[in-house]
């Protein structure tokens, strides 16, 4: 049976339109990190260099090569961590240009530095990306995490974060850091701005 992240971690990927607590286990990622603003064909380009990546993985069986553990499973969404620079962080208005991020795809379990070599071989051979050599795996453990279901544009996150905060403060927790996760569940190129479901999450200090 095909394992789908939908059914199957429906409390990570699929939460509520209101706040609540969830603990995230350690699990596999390839990454790429960047600075600049999210609009612009860079951040693009890595989006695809990280989904080329995801779905050789996924192929390999079709390709004459079966990872040890392999199993049949959907690719996972698009996941980003967001800081902002110092010089942003003092201005007086909000700079896209001085955003902060790494973005990444989760890999199933069987996925290790290995497979992620030989993923990285077969893209590089296709496609000659020079940004294939940016991506990079790593196994990220976020643990005690609260997160919502934001509904519509991206530019009106805050007005979630902002109802996230109140709920941390109100039950006496506490942020390890202002840097937050967003998972992107839509498809922006295909999605009108008000209906776009992104989950988003803050890492919380364990009691």
């Amino acid at each position: 049976m095909k394992y789908e992240w939908k059914k199957q971690e429906k409390d990570i990927y699929l939460p509520k339109s209101k706040p609540e607590l969830v603990n995230i286990k350690e699990a596999k990622y390839f990454c790429i990190k960047g600075k600049g603003n999210p609009n612009n064909k860079e951040f693009s380009d890595k989006i695809s260099v990280l989904y080329q990546l995801s779905y050789t993985v996924k192929m390999m069986p079709k390709k004459g090569y079966t990872p040890n553990g392999y199993f049949e499973y959907s690719v996972y969404p698009l996941e980003g961590l967001w800081d902002i620079t110092d010089k942003g962080k003092n201005s007086d208005t909000f700079n896209k240009n001085e955003l902060l991020y790494t973005i990444m795809i989760k890999q199933p379990d069987f996925v290790d530095e290995d497979i992620f070599n030989r993923a990285v071989d077969i893209v590089k051979m296709k496609n000659k990306n020079s940004l294939v050599d940016n991506v990079y795996f790593e196994s990220i453990n976020d643990g005690l995490c609260v997160q919502m279901l934001h509904i519509g544009s991206y530019d009106n996150e805050e007005e979630s974060f902002k109802i996230m905060r109140n709920y941390i403060d109100e039950n006496n927790l506490k942020l390890t850091t202002l840097v937050h996760r967003e998972i992107y569940l839509s498809d922006a190129r295909k999605t009108k701005q008000d209906k776009l479901k992104t989950v988003l999450r803050y890492r919380l200090l364990e009691k």
